[in-house]
């Protein structure tokens, strides 16, 4: 809760001893009880590398990842380093590269992984293909993530969950955010809203992250005052948790709507986007 209203500057040290704190502890906890120790260990580092991805140091979050994937691997737990490769596809999808993207997340839909961390790579496959364009393999992608999220295995495990806790159904929500990289930004819209609407309040950081999609998919559907007025709510809290994945949307929506600079919406709107891309610490 701390991570979706807080800034990742702030977090980030109290994270960090945390997970230090935890492994250290690990490593003088009787031997029956060391794994559940290195397992949760290895959260806070996943977690950690997750607020680092948000501050804008990708170096910092893939080496945090994979320091989980470690302590995952001594606490008996061989999956979570697949689901490093998740996490890793993730910073080379922001980074904008699609085949990067597809080849990391492939290598985690073995069928020997729980279902998921396949359904949560197939999302991330799905989103690859739709930076390139690529419909048929992004739906055959989603498809296949919706039927493994779906299913009473991905939903029945006893352990803490893995990726997304706030978004009622990822499949849905991602394929709204791929429909908008494959030039769909009618559909798009349709799916943003109507998911955006299932997110619970309290989640500001999810809460930006899809709305700021769902405001470019309605400003790249003509809809400017819509979209100008959905992104002046999240810009409002954006100061609260500022985001350097979020930002790579903002600067998309500042620059789509800078077609329609004769709108009088837009020309409010501007002072707003100026300071949430302005140079900052995260």
């Amino acid at each position: 809760m701390l991570g979706q209203s807080t800034a990742p500057r702030v977090l980030l040290p109290l994270l960090e001893t945390q997970t230090r704190t935890v492994a250290g502890l690990a490593a003088d906890t009787p031997a029956a009880a060391r794994p559940s120790a290195l397992l949760l260990a290895s959260r806070f580092a996943e977690f950690t590398g997750w607020m680092a991805q948000e501050a804008g140091d990708s170096i910092a979050a893939l080496g945090w990842t994979d320091e989980a994937a470690e302590l995952a691997r001594a606490g008996g737990d061989p999956y979570l380093g697949s689901y490093a490769l998740v996490r890793r596809a993730l910073v080379t999808l922001y980074s904008g590269d699609a085949a990067g993207t597809v080849g990391l997340a492939r290598r985690a839909q073995s069928g020997e992984l729980p279902p998921r961390i396949r359904g949560l790579a197939a999302q991330r496959e799905a989103q690859g293909h739709a930076l390139v364009g690529d419909e048929r393999d992004c739906l055959r992608s989603l498809d296949r993530a919706r039927e493994l999220l779906n299913s009473d295995d991905a939903r029945s495990g006893t352990e803490p969950v893995i990726g997304t806790t706030h978004v009622n159904d990822p499949a849905a929500m991602t394929t709204g955010w791929c429909l908008h990289d494959l030039g769909r930004p009618k559909a798009a819209a349709e799916v943003l809203d109507r998911e955006c609407r299932r997110l619970p309040p309290h989640a500001l950081r999810t809460r930006a992250r899809y709305g700021f999609r769902r405001s470019l998919a309605h400003a790249a559907s003509g809809e400017v005052e819509h979209a100008c007025a959905i992104a002046g709510e999240l810009l409002r809290v954006m100061p609260a948790v500022p985001s350097a994945t979020v930002n790579s949307d903002v600067r998309r929506l500042a620059r789509e709507l800078s077609r329609f600079r004769s709108s009088r919406a837009v020309r409010d709107l501007q002072p707003a986007l100026a300071r949430v891309l302005a140079p900052a610490h995260f």
